[in-house]
């Protein structure tokens, strides 16, 4: 008998769309709420930004001086 958690794999598990603001830390959800990346740092360093945060960098990446682009 194998344990298995109900709803982890399944296609509305929010874990899976999930990132985390670079600057403040915020949960931001892929899909509902406003999210921008860095094309560049995105792997390296996931590098997501909430909507008052890019406004606050002034839509440049603060590792790599890129414009920074909606993540969809």
């Amino acid at each position: 008998m194998s344990l298995r958690l109900k709803g982890t794999n399944s296609y509305g598990h929010l874990g899976w769309f999930e990132v985390y603001c670079s600057i403040c830390h915020r949960t931001l959800k892929l899909g509902i709420d406003v999210v921008f990346k860095c094309p560049k740092c995105e792997r390296k360093y996931k590098a997501y930004f909430c909507e008052a945060d890019k406004r606050g960098v002034k839509g440049k990446c603060p590792y790599c001086n890129t414009e920074l682009v909606p993540a969809v």
